[in-house]
This record gives C-alpha cells, sequence and structure tokens, in this order.
C-alpha cells in the first residue's frame, strides 16, 4: 500500500471513529446515566492512554504557569463543546446534531477575522451563506417537525467552543507546546470540570452503567473517538496534509448519521438530507479553498519521527 493510498484510509477512519459518538453515547443514556456521568468517564479512561504516550515519546508534563492558564482554558472549550454536544443528543436526532457541529470550520474563519483581521474571501462569505441555508432546511423537517430550539443552540454553541479551541491552540505561544501535552493537559481539565460539575451542581448526580456489559460502550468511547480518532489524524497529516484530512472530516456527520438511521430508526426526509449536503459542502469548499485548514489539523508535532522517517524513505 502506497504511502498516500494509507493517509486516505487513515483519514478515513479518523472521521468515522469520531462519528460514532452516538452508537456509544446513545445506549448509555438509555441506561440511565447523563452526559455529565458519559464524558466524566470518557475523558477520565482516555487520559492514561496519552499520558503513557507522553512518556514513551520522552515529553515533560512540566508546564509554566501561564502556559497551564492557557491549556486549562482550551480544556475548558473542548470539554464545554462536548458537554453541549452530549446533551443535544437528548434534544435531537445525533445524526442532525453531528452535521450541525461540522459548522465549526466555518466559525474558525469568522473568528479568525473579527480577532485576527485575517480577510473573509468571498467564496467563503457565500459558503457561510449555503450553510446558513442547509441549516434553515433542517430546522424545519419535510414532514413540518421542527427541530429543538435549546437542542439547536446547544450545537451552535459547541461548534463555536470548539471554533474557540481550534484558532487558540494555534496561535503562537501554543505551537511551541507538544500536541500530546496539550491533550493531556485538555482532557484532564475536562475531568475536573465534569468532577466538579457533577459533585457541586444541585441538579447533577453521578451514574455509573447498571449493566457489566455497558461498560463496553464507556471504553470504547474513551478509545475510538478519542483515542484512536486522535492518532489516525495525525498519521493522516503526515501522509496527505492537513486539507485533505480536514476534508475527510465530512465522514463524520456521514457517520453519524448512518448510524442513526441503521442502528436508531432516526427518520431522515429529503429536505433533511438536502440540507445535510449543503452544509458538508459549503464546509467542504472553504477547507479546500483557503488558509483555514492551517488553523483545522494541528497535529504534525504529535509524532516528529514521523517526518524525519518520511525523508529517508
Amino acid at each position: 500500500m502506497n504511502a498516500r493510498l494509507k493517509g486516505y484510509l487513515l483519514g478515513a477512519v479518523a472521521a468515522a471513529t469520531y462519528g460514532t459518538n452516538p452508537l456509544f453515547a446513545l445506549p448509555l443514556y438509555a441506561d440511565g446515566m447523563d452526559a455529565d456521568s458519559v464524558l466524566f468517564f470518557r475523558y477520565l479512561i482516555a487520559l492514561p492512554f496519552i499520558a503513557l504516550m507522553l512518556v514513551c515519546r520522552g515529553r515533560s508534563f512540566a508546564t509554566s504557569v501561564r502556559e497551564l492558564a492557557m491549556l486549562v482554558f482550551l480544556g475548558v472549550m473542548v470539554a464545554l463543546s462536548s458537554l453541549l454536544l452530549f446533551e443535544s443528543y437528548s434534544l435531537m436526532d445525533a445524526g442532525i446534531a453531528s452535521t450541525l457541529l461540522f459548522v465549526y470550520p466555518l466559525m474558525v474563519a469568522v473568528l479568525m477575522a473579527l480577532f485576527f483581521r485575517e480577510r473573509l474571501r468571498l467564496g467563503t462569505l457565500l459558503c457561510i451563506f449555503v450553510a446558513l441555508c442547509g441549516i434553515a432546511l433542517l430546522f424545519k423537517g419535510g414532514d413540518g417537525a421542527t427541530l429543538s430550539v435549546v437542542g439547536t443552540g446547544m450545537v451552535m454553541l459547541s461548534s463555536l467552543t470548539y471554533a474557540v479551541y481550534i484558532v487558540g491552540v494555534n496561535r503562537p505561544r501554543m505551537r511551541q507546546v507538544p500536541t500530546l501535552k496539550v491533550i493531556f493537559y485538555v482532557l484532564a481539565s475536562g475531568v475536573v470540570l465534569f468532577a466538579s460539575k457533577i459533585m457541586f451542581t444541585p441538579s447533577a448526580r453521578f451514574s455509573v452503567p447498571s449493566h457489566w456489559y455497558m461498560w463496553s460502550c464507556i471504553f470504547a468511547l474513551a478509545l475510538l473517538p478519542t483515542v484512536v480518532s486522535f492518532l489516525c489524524t495525525t498519521a493522516a497529516v503526515q501522509y496527505i496534509g492537513p486539507t485533505p484530512t480536514a476534508i475527510l472530516g465530512a465522514l463524520e456527520p456521514a457517520t453519524a448519521v448512518l448510524i442513526g438511521v441503521t442502528v436508531f430508526g432516526e427518520v431522515m426526509t429529503p429536505r433533511d438530507w438536502l440540507g445535510l449536503a449543503l452544509i458538508v459542502l459549503s464546509v467542504s469548499l472553504v477547507v479546500a479553498g483557503g488558509r483555514i485548514p492551517t488553523y483545522l489539523v494541528h497535529f504534525r508535532r504529535l509524532f516528529p519521527n514521523l517526518r524525519r522517517l518520511a525523508k529517508h524513505r
């Protein structure tokens, strides 16, 4: 298998595994768990795997106070993004929620224009308009049903907080921090945040799977859409670059929709399919057409030896 084909396969696996979030989260909800507890276990179980990779790579856990503050902020952004997305699963179809989340590259473009004076090109503005049309089609389906306003708002905020993370992790100061170290502190911050929310929020509760086999869903969440997705994304960037890898991210909502329809019986109308297609198309065009890919995928330094190995081929 040549390197380019391997890169495309790894990129597809990275996106598809991240799209499996609903496959493992929804059964846990049906088993009586809530989003706080599910995400607490997801982050907690993934953390040792990232720590082990840090040790194997010879990276230090040490950090300055200023760097730690930024890492904690980024971790809070990722944790909020996860929590809002997982909460939305209780209010709307998971496939539609995952597709709405996919607008985060457009939000990255807007944030860069608002706060860092990066010019919004006409093509990007047209893509944003097309994406909004897709969202409007989804908001009121062909069967007359309207999406939950609260659920839609949660997914939009989830997309926004993830876009803030993407922009933040690519600022000059954060570019000097090894990516594995960033991921470790992001996950650690998430564990602390979810534990604190469960302990100090009166309405929150701590729940565990009531059946032993449901622990497989917990471990699958920690491994597939977290550890495996990170690693495959990293390798894909090494083989084919950030732009094709980011475009392959369209397989994430496609996977979530497929799971929703085939496993959980979610019903999609032709209007829904058209809305999904417009969102995926508009985001893919933005990713393919400008500088935004540099802000979407920042994993190249995760395994620096891969770059040196590639030069010796």
